[in-house]
């Protein structure tokens, strides 16, 4: 499942890139559901992912989703952005899958 989930987000970016928008919304349908698919596999509750965003979405703010060096942008154009300070939430770090 997690390579069928791999593929269809392949599939998705291609089409992105290539501008075929039609492509990018029969593939995202594709993905979503080999997503959800792979969801239940695992014992995972759409709430638990909406949880883990708001908690994010608490934690960060939008600035999570910002350039991490304003070299991505060009100077004349690269926000000002005060960024919160990153700090550990747990003693010990958790091995991710």
């Amino acid at each position: 499942m997690a390579k069928k989930l791999a593929e269809e987000a392949i599939e998705v970016v291609i089409d992105a890139v290539n501008g075929k928008t039609d492509a990018v919304v029969r593939e995202s349908a594709d993905l979503l559901y080999n997503l959800t698919v792979l969801w239940a596999s695992a014992g995972v509750r759409p709430e638990d992912v909406w949880r883990e965003m708001e908690r994010r979405e608490h934690l960060l703010g939008i600035a999570e989703k910002l350039p991490k060096s304003p070299l991505k942008l060009p100077k004349t154009i690269a926000p000002k952005v005060a960024r919160r300070p990153i700090v550990a939430l747990e003693a010990r770090a958790r091995k991710r899958h």
